[in-house]
């Protein structure tokens, strides 16, 4: 129907990607500087590319995202934006009153060779950033990478605020990845109830599922302080929640600060989430608590009572490379087959990671780092799946091919709830396990023959 035409036939392609499984740097930069308390995104370049960055965020989030922009127009774009940034951070400090202005810069800013740290420089030499107020930088070209690399790029400019004393402040710095608000809130309570002190940065939430009391603010409650960031350099070890997304930040606070890093997947499913409770509970010095120990055991339950329903059920992916690795392991766990794996950020280590994973199983795996959902739609079209885990963009693949979709990963624009529901964690993955079951199990009632419709499954 909607994608009729996608050929079964598989040819090379270099040059092209039909149906991107990404979108652009500056996307993934604005929601991490939005983890920040106070903190103002200011997208430096073209009004067009600052509102598709906002609106991007906005579906996803069902939330007003803020952000500034240096509005280049015809002169900007051929001689240099340093007057706008110069003129958008005085204006920002005087109208807004941010605490942070973090700019990202565009193609445009970057394909003219915008220096953003010595615009900064000029900035504070002209006494255009006001006492105690701050601005940070990160370089977000949108012809490389993904929205993934440039959450890691902001995310890495954050570390800019640490400092180093002679006095540890007996913290874990958490760095969650790119997470749903309401996974960062269910990795702070899993560190509370384990009685780790933690420093979460970036942290989306109280900004991007707060709740409605009919008051607008323009900077909530929530996120990251500057205090918070200055702290990180004294905390006692840094845990990086995936390679992609997060690694980047804590080696350099580690290089900057000798703060000690480890890079661990995102907590998706049993086996990751028992590595991230295993090494918090190492790095602080303490027990896990008798709580998490009962809601792994819920998980443990809930997946060996449904075995039945997972084994050897065929399942097609794609997301973003930390979110799709952990996945994969969690699948793998359920006796499911993850046939079909792609992910739109570049990077050969993802293909290696997902072949390691699935190494000794006994089914082949399609597996495709810089892939697009073309490939993906041409792969289930050659070996069809019982289950296709994607973004909203997967509604057309599921809808051609007659299969069951779940919505999980950035962005879902057509479902709500992800902002305020975790799938991090053992409850998250309970979550995800019964979003799983239901899909499955609708589809075996939809198909079932009248003598095969039961009532008790």
């Amino acid at each position: 129907m909607l994608l009729r035409h996608t050929p079964k036939e598989i040819g090379e392609r270099k040059a092209v990607n039909i149906n991107p499984a990404k979108t652009c740097q500056p996307v993934g930069a604005m929601y991490a500087a939005l983890g920040i308390h106070g903190c103002l995104p200011h997208s430096h370049g073209s009004q067009g590319c600052c509102s598709y960055h906002r609106s991007a965020l906005t579906r996803h989030y069902k939330e007003p995202i803020s952000a500034s922009t240096s509005s280049f127009t015809e002169g900007a774009s051929v001689f240099g934006g340093q007057a706008n940034l110069l003129q958008g951070i005085n204006n920002i400090f005087s109208v807004y009153e941010p605490d942070v202005i973090a700019i990202h810069t565009t193609c445009l800013s970057e394909t003219i060779g915008d220096d953003l740290p010595q615009i900064k420089k000029k900035a504070e030499q002209e006494g255009k950033i006001p006492e105690g107020k701050y601005v940070i930088g990160a370089s977000t070209p949108s012809y490389q990478g993904s929205h993934v690399t440039g959450f890691s790029n902001m995310v890495k400019a954050m570390v800019d605020f640490s400092e180093k004393t002679d006095t540890k402040n007996g913290k874990v710095n958490i760095i969650p990845g790119w997470v749903e608000p309401s996974d960062m809130e269910e990795i702070k309570r899993m560190a509370k109830l384990t009685g780790v002190d933690t420093i979460m940065f970036p942290d989306t939430s109280g900004v991007l599922n707060g709740p409605m009391t009919g008051e607008y603010k323009m900077f909530p409650a929530g996120g990251t302080t500057i205090e918070e960031l200055k702290s990180t350099g004294d905390s006692v070890g840094t845990l990086a929640l995936g390679e992609w997304c997060s690694a980047d930040a804590a080696r350099t606070l580690d290089k900057k600060c000798k703060v000690p890093c480890k890079v661990l997947d995102i907590p998706f499913g049993l086996k990751a989430t028992d590595r991230f409770v295993d090494t918090m509970r190492t790095v602080a010095g303490v027990s896990v608590s008798d709580e998490l120990v009962y809601e792994r055991g819920q998980l443990v339950d809930m997946l060996t009572d449904n075995h039945q329903w997972t084994y050897k059920k065929k399942v097609a992916i794609a997301g973003d490379p930390d979110h799709v690795i952990a996945m994969v392991e969690f699948l793998l766990t359920l006796g499911m087959e993850p046939v079909h794996v792609v992910t739109g950020t570049p990077g050969k280590k993802f293909e290696k990671r997902i072949k390691e994973l699935t190494k000794d199983k006994d089914f082949e795996v399609n597996v495709k780092a810089r892939g697009d959902l073309f490939l993906l739609h041409q792969w289930i079209k050659n070996e069809p799946v019982d289950l296709l885990i994607c973004n909203t963009y997967g509604k057309y693949i599921a809808r051609d091919e007659d299969v069951p979709l779940l919505r999980w990963g950035f962005p879902i624009l057509d479902r709500q709830g992800h902002q305020y529901f975790p799938t991090v964690g053992y409850k998250g993955g309970l979550r995800l396990l019964e979003k799983i079951l239901g899909l499955l199990l609708d589809r075996k009632d939809r198909d079932s023959s009248e003598t095969k419709f039961e009532l008790v499954l």
